[in-house]
């Protein structure tokens, strides 16, 4: 990175990196961008967009340069992030589509007060609350957080969480507005407050794809034992080992400079072909063969400790989409990295 990056006043999100890029790309650039991404991509760049008001050349440098472009004597953006985001979605998408989605990015967000609350003493307040208070606030919270948290619940509260979570349905707004007033009087927080639809089985598989490894089997086995056909969903949209085969190249090869040789090893002995040479083709000739070797004379291997190998390369993949440095998901298509 520019040696003046070190100076950037805040270290900025994924997100933020990318609505500075498109920003400094001009609208018609950007127009044919969103035509290509999903919608709950677009909102996450709205919300980043719709934020920015001044960029500071030293910014565009860096994620120009982590973008892999070159420009020279950038200058600073002067335009507000509202207005050009509005501008672009209108001409990307159709009326309908358009307007919830500008509506969505302008909505509040829900319990930002206790975003900056860390989990312990977020988890240790709201153990005693109702497990319905409870399952709203962890749906509408960070799922990395939701899952630090629930991870230090008792075994039957956890469950039933989860199952209150999988069946939440769209909140109305007063109704978050009621919970967030009694959270922030007690815990002195300050803070804009909001709701939106949050829950089902996909925010149960968020949450548990960042708990540990016991507490997910905890939590699917007593799942499965009281609803089978929910604990199947949260299994599906679950991202698992296999699922970073979806990883773009270059993400892909972040992933391998973070994880270690020894694990990454141990973890193709129960790969499919498919990821063993998606592994193979994102190393160096010399890497792979040795890899190769490893594996042809790797004598027979519990299968608890290849799991656990591929555990550690799935943490590792979660740590760098937690730093922003990608994005992982279980559909198809491109992912926006």
């Amino acid at each position: 990175m520019p040696e003046d990056s070190k100076n950037t006043p805040k270290e900025l999100t994924g997100p933020e990196k990318a609505a500075i890029f498109l920003l400094t790309m001009g609208e018609e650039f950007t127009t044919s961008v969103f035509k290509e991404l999903e919608d709950i991509e677009i909102k996450s760049l709205g919300r980043a967009m719709t934020g920015i008001q001044n960029v500071t050349p030293t910014q565009i440098q860096d994620v120009l340069y982590e973008f892999m472009q070159a420009i020279s004597e950038p200058g600073e953006i002067r335009v507000k992030g509202d207005d050009f985001f509005k501008n672009t979605i209108g001409r990307a998408l159709d009326g309908d589509r358009a307007g919830g989605l500008i509506q969505d990015v302008n909505s509040p967000v829900p319990f930002s007060n206790i975003k900056n609350i860390d989990a312990k003493s977020l988890g240790i307040f709201i153990r005693n609350e109702h497990p319905q208070t409870i399952a709203l606030v962890l749906a509408h919270i960070d799922p990395g957080k939701s899952a630090q948290i629930i991870a230090e619940f008792p075994e039957p509260l956890q469950q039933d969480v989860m199952l209150r979570i999988a069946d939440l349905e769209p909140v109305d707004f007063t109704v978050l507005d009621e919970v967030e007033q009694v959270l922030r009087e007690e815990i002195k927080a300050q803070g804009p407050i909001g709701g939106r639809p949050a829950g089902g089985s996909g925010t149960v598989a968020e949450i548990l794809n960042q708990v540990d490894q016991n507490t997910e089997n905890a939590i699917l086995t007593k799942l499965e034992e009281e609803r089978s056909d929910l604990a199947n969903e949260v299994r599906k949209l679950m991202f698992v080992f296999e699922d970073l085969i979806n990883l773009d190249k270059r993400s892909f090869q972040t992933l391998l400079k973070e994880v270690n040789i020894d694990e990454l090893t141990m973890s193709m002995k129960a790969a499919s072909p498919a990821m063993q040479e998606k592994i193979f083709s994102n190393l160096t000739a010399r890497a792979a063969d040795m890899m190769r070797d490893d594996l042809e004379s790797m004598p027979p291997t519990r299968m608890a400790d290849v799991e656990k190998a591929q555990q550690a390369v799935l943490r590792a993949a979660k740590k760098l989409e937690a730093e922003g440095k990608i994005v992982i998901g279980k559909g198809e298509g491109d992912q926006f990295v």
